[in-house]
């Protein structure tokens, strides 16, 4: 089960702390209110010892300066989120979500995982099985980053063995997500369950701070994305983040197989994970997709998959050579 998750497993086990604690300790030797190319000049070399800021603190302001001309993912939709403007992903600058608790059907090595869910989402899959968090970005509750942590804590007497932060999808709550990591300092891996659409700045913001990339790679050709999940130039941003999740730190990978979508997606994900990322990444094979949302629109996923489909993925990842599987 420890294998290909090292840093995530020394971390549970407090043999290291997490990578959030440390951008905590390390600081910066730079004032918060200057101009931000100077302040991501910074960011590229944190020091042990004193300095202006913390290193967190840091990535919090850099991360405030990108929703003024909202960049966090790859759309780019350069709206000032600040002053209530919306891009695609229609999230205000104030988080929100829709429940947190302690969550038992993820991974073994997972669970119990404190899972939060963030309402909004900055792709709109047509089959989405979590639509009433992904589309509700107004429902649930209003985020106070301290109330959180405090949450975070009181679930890690409670058992957990992580925080878990999804949604939806947790990129567009970056800053947010980075203020509640700044409220508490416990021995807790930090895991970040996402699409992997982010944009590189939002990745550098999460280096030294999240212990555990659980990502979501879907598809295996850019048109099967912009049709599925109106996601324009799907396979180079994730191509790019998930190398970049794999630099930072340990990565799960998990692929929903498609029904019609075997030899176009699970074929291309399974063999570039194994060829980029190494065949002892840990890969979660997953059969439970169900026709959802707006699936009865789109006639060859509004079905489950076959048994002929599940078994033909499951060989393709084998001759892929991926051999670190879940289940």
């Amino acid at each position: 089960m420890e294998e290909g998750l090292e840093h995530y497993n020394k971390v549970l086990k407090g043999e290291i702390e997490p990578n959030y604690i440390t951008s905590q300790r390390k600081h910066v030797n730079i004032d918060l209110d200057a101009d931000t190319q100077e302040l991501w000049a910074a960011h590229e070399k944190p020091v042990d010892g004193e300095g202006a800021n913390t290193f967190l603190e840091l990535k919090i302001e850099l991360a405030g300066r990108i929703l003024q001309q909202c960049h966090l993912c790859e759309r780019r939709c350069r709206v000032n989120r600040l002053k209530k403007e919306t891009g695609y992903c229609n999230i205000p600058a104030v988080s929100r979500y829709s429940s947190e608790f302690l969550h038992y059907g993820e991974e073994p090595e997972l669970v119990p995982s404190h899972t939060i869910f963030f309402n909004g989402c900055n792709l709109d899959c047509v089959y989405c099985q979590n639509w009433e968090i992904s589309k509700e970005v107004k429902g649930g509750n209003a985020i106070l980053p301290t109330r959180i942590s405090e949450k975070i804590i009181r679930r890690k007497m409670e058992g957990s063995k992580n925080v878990n932060f999804v949604g939806g999808e947790p990129t567009p709550h970056l800053k947010t997500i980075l203020q509640i990591l700044n409220n508490y300092s416990a021995q807790i891996p930090v895991v970040w369950n996402s699409n992997m659409y982010l944009s590189i700045e939002a990745m550098k913001l999460l280096d030294r701070t999240i212990d555990l990339y659980l990502a979501d790679f879907r598809y295996g050709t850019d048109r099967c994305a912009e049709q599925l999940s109106d996601v324009p130039n799907y396979l180079e941003t994730v191509h790019r983040n998930l190398k970049e999740a794999d630099r930072q730190t340990d990565v799960l990978i998990r692929h929903l197989v498609l029904p019609g979508h075997i030899e176009c997606c699970t074929k291309h994900v399974a063999n570039w994970v194994s060829e980029n990322l190494g065949e002892n990444t840990r890969f979660n094979l997953m059969f439970q997709y169900r026709p959802a949302y707006k699936a009865h629109e789109h006639p060859q996923i509004d079905r489950k998959l076959t048994t002929e489909e599940e078994d033909r993925a499951l060989e393709i990842v084998l001759d892929s050579g991926l051999a670190n599987l879940v289940g």
